[in-house]
């Protein structure tokens, strides 16, 4: 079984897009059952709250689900129980690296588009202060793709 975790500041724009992109192209891959997949902030503003209307607007129109989804911050233990841990920028990767600290048994930290090394932009930009949810939208989708890519090629399931 192998854990994703992405990871954004509030955990109600970039994350659960993540999250619910993500979801919908491991189910369509047909490997519910191999892969599981989350969100959290590293924030703790937002617990409990669903998505930013921004975020569920988005995920609709592209008819991808966003249900039962509920904003929780990123906690020490979540660093050991997941194999990838997927920041959006690199103030989140950075603050998962604080949390980290010196324990060596975490699962990889890494910035959603550097699975997208032809791509100029390295972080998602935060929807939540540019109201620009199409261009991330655009973003983590490729980033998600590529990322499953990635998996997929370490678990022996080719492209």
């Amino acid at each position: 079984m192998i854990k994703v975790l992405f990871v954004c500041l509030g955990n109600i724009c970039r994350s659960p897009m993540a999250e619910a992109i993500f979801r919908q192209k491991v189910n369509e891959a047909e490997l519910g059952e191999d892969i599981v997949v989350d969100s959290a902030g590293t924030g703790n503003w937002h617990v409990g709250n669903r998505p930013h209307e921004g975020t569920i607007e988005i995920l609709e129109k592209h008819s991808v689900s966003h249900a039962g989804m509920l904003a929780r911050q990123v906690m020490p233990d979540d660093l050991q129980e997941y194999d990838y841990i997927i920041g959006m920028d690199a103030s989140n990767v950075g603050n998962l690296h604080r949390l980290k600290g010196t324990d060596n048994k975490t699962g990889e930290i890494r910035r959603l588009l550097d699975f997208v090394p032809s791509n100029s932009v390295v972080d998602v930009p935060d929807p939540y202060f540019t109201g620009n949810f199409k261009e991330v939208y655009t973003l983590v989708e490729e980033g998600c793709e590529r990322l499953l890519a990635h998996i997929r090629e370490r678990m022996g399931a080719g492209n």
